[in-house]
């Protein structure tokens, strides 16, 4: 479960900070152009299943659809080359959808139902926190994400944890997206640590484990995700610690602490 010790010069640790999907919500295998296919069809006000819809409206429909999902694929492809971060609203933009559009907030809520059954926290992440807080750490998170702070914390108010959160960034709301450094001074300066005092926790060796150890974190990797080949990145990095369930977390920092 633990990696090897950090050593006796590191600094005391003061907070723990997690990435959100695939680490705080169980890894879920997603049809991506779906996301958008229920979105687009909303927007031309068509059901997403009706097999005697005519060819022609869900072909346009189903047009935009593909649009949209190419304009988040280059996003995302300039998160891992040049780290630039990106949000939903300039997703859609670079897509020509119209947010004046009548139907634009049914087609936004109809995406987000598509969302929702991948959101949920995982049932270890209350007892965990509470932990965390017990042994006197502050707890963070640290997501790459296209959504709003609003939506992030409006899942955390749902599944009965935001107010064991201590700060919070989103990189829909920063210039940058993990691994770059300033995304992850960002979020120790949200919980008002410095970079040495804290731990990063997520399941990606490039965003979460090379990212952190860059400014001085140490990083807990949780290799439970099945990361498709494309959102790789191929990095030589060893983590602090290992864990294979969230839990395992409490053990490792009470190593560090010397419980």
């Amino acid at each position: 479960m633990a990696g090897p010790e950090p050593g006796a010069t590191r600094a005391p640790l003061e907070a723990v900070i997690f990435d959100w999907g695939g680490t705080l919500t169980p890894w879920h295998d997603v049809d991506l152009p779906r996301q958008w296919r229920v979105f687009a069809r909303e927007v031309h006000g068509l059901p997403v299943e009706d097999p005697h819809m005519p060819a022609e409206e869900l072909a346009e429909a189903d047009s935009l659809a593909v649009r949209i999902h190419a304009a988040e694929e280059r996003a995302w492809a300039r998160g891992r080359d040049t780290h630039e971060s990106a949000s939903i609203e300039a997703i859609l933009a670079d897509a020509g959808i119209d947010p004046a559009h009548d139907r634009h907030h049914l087609a936004l809520a109809a995406y987000r139902g598509f969302w929702e059954p991948h959101t949920h926290t995982d049932p270890q992440v209350r007892t965990l926190w509470e932990g965390l807080h017990d042994r006197g750490l502050k707890v963070g998170v640290l997501s790459n994400t296209i959504w709003s702070r609003a939506y992030h914390r409006g899942v955390f108010q749902r599944d009965g944890v935001l107010d064991l959160v201590d700060g919070d960034v989103y990189s829909s709301e920063i210039h940058v997206v993990k691994p770059h450094p300033d995304a992850f001074r960002t979020a120790c300066a949200a919980v008002g640590v410095q970079p040495e005092a804290a731990v990063y926790v997520g399941d990606r060796l490039y965003e979460d484990v090379h990212g952190p150890q860059q400014v001085g974190m140490r990083a807990i990797w949780i290799p439970h995700s099945d990361i498709p080949v494309g959102q790789q990145v191929a990095v030589d990095v060893t983590p602090d610690a290992r864990a294979h369930e969230l839990l395992d977390i409490l053990g490792i920092v009470d190593g560090w602490l010397g419980r």
